[in-house]
């Protein structure tokens, strides 16, 4: 049995109502929930532990927990997933509460952060899967986010992976992605570059009105768009998780796509008829991915180093 109708469903369909529980007991009295019997560890992110709670009716609830100190992690996926859901265009696992624990009331026996949302089980795909999803991105780019913010950026800052990720809101599209994106990474990594590299950095930030160009509107955008943020719901369509999400250049979430493999070419068939990708986006497809890579580099390590360098030389 899959829990699916919670006291609280209608805050989905607006943007910043989940606050914080300070236990997990408390948490589970406001949503109405019984007794947790099981807590069946799940294979998930490396950033927090993920777990199916089964609880004594029979119903399922997915967690994620990590330290007490880290309950911002939850914050911010919570931030994101209500200004995707808040926008009605596609779907994301309902947020039941989010919290800290003190001690051992909770299924960790310990103290704890905590995220609940709806439990999404094995799924098999609808037929129209790949295409469905990229006409559903291209209408939530092309959807009006002003109600979430009136500019380029964010409410708040959030994260992409464990790297804090700045939200500071810009009128331009060139000047967010260059102060709140390019420069935060570049200065993480300044001990990988030599001066040189480094002054070459500055350089292609300092041109980038060169190359990116300012969109009609900003759009919302998922942030961190790879295959493993793209889970299967109930309906057998594709359903947004793990988000790290900002108004932006919707080109921008496009291009991640294409950063680890790509995704099948149906999708961007589904994409194109919503919202015409201009051929010109190839050409800026590299310079939207180095934040990512750069990302990458701070948090992984030096292999990823050449692929920055090389998309540096591309653009210098």
């Amino acid at each position: 049995m899959v829990l699916s109708l919670y006291a609280d469903n209608e805050t989905m369909d607006s943007f910043g109502t989940h606050k914080p529980f300070s236990s997990f007991a408390q948490a589970m009295n406001h949503l109405g929930l019984g007794k947790v019997v099981s807590a069946r560890p799940m294979i998930g992110g490396d950033i927090n532990h993920a777990y199916k709670l089964e609880l004594a009716d029979g119903a399922s609830v997915f967690m994620k927990a990590n330290s007490r100190d880290n309950a911002d992690f939850f914050r911010a996926e919570v931030t994101g997933l209500e200004a995707i859901a808040s926008l009605k265009v596609l779907s994301v696992p309902r947020i039941l509460a989010w919290g800290t624990d003190d001690g051992q009331d909770n299924p960790l026996r310990g103290p704890c952060s905590f995220l609940l949302l709806e439990f999404l089980p094995p799924t098999a795909k609808a037929p129209n899967y790949w295409e469905e999803l990229g006409r559903n991105l291209a209408r939530l780019h092309l959807a009006d986010c002003s109600s979430i913010v009136k500019g380029f950026g964010f409410p708040s800052d959030n994260y992409i992976g464990a790297t804090p990720q700045r939200n500071q809101v810009a009128a331009s599209w060139v000047d967010f992605f260059r102060e709140c994106r390019l420069r935060p990474q570049f200065q993480m990594a300044a001990g990988h570059f030599t001066r040189g590299q480094l002054e070459t950095a500055e350089n292609v930030m300092g041109r980038l009105e060169e190359f990116l160009p300012e969109p009609e509107k900003p759009s919302l955008l998922h942030g961190d768009l790879w295959g493993g943020n793209v889970h299967t719901g109930g309906d057998g369509q594709a359903w947004l998780i793990d988000p790290a999400a900002y108004c932006g250049h919707w080109e921008a979430d496009l291009a991640m796509t294409r950063l680890f493999g790509g995704f099948p070419r149906k999708f961007y068939e589904g994409y194109h008829q919503v919202n015409p990708i201009p051929s010109g986006f190839s050409r800026r497809l590299d310079l939207y991915n180095l934040y990512h890579l750069l990302n990458h580099l701070n948090l992984f390590g030096s292999s990823y180093l050449g692929q920055v360098l090389d998309i540096l030389v591309t653009y210098k």
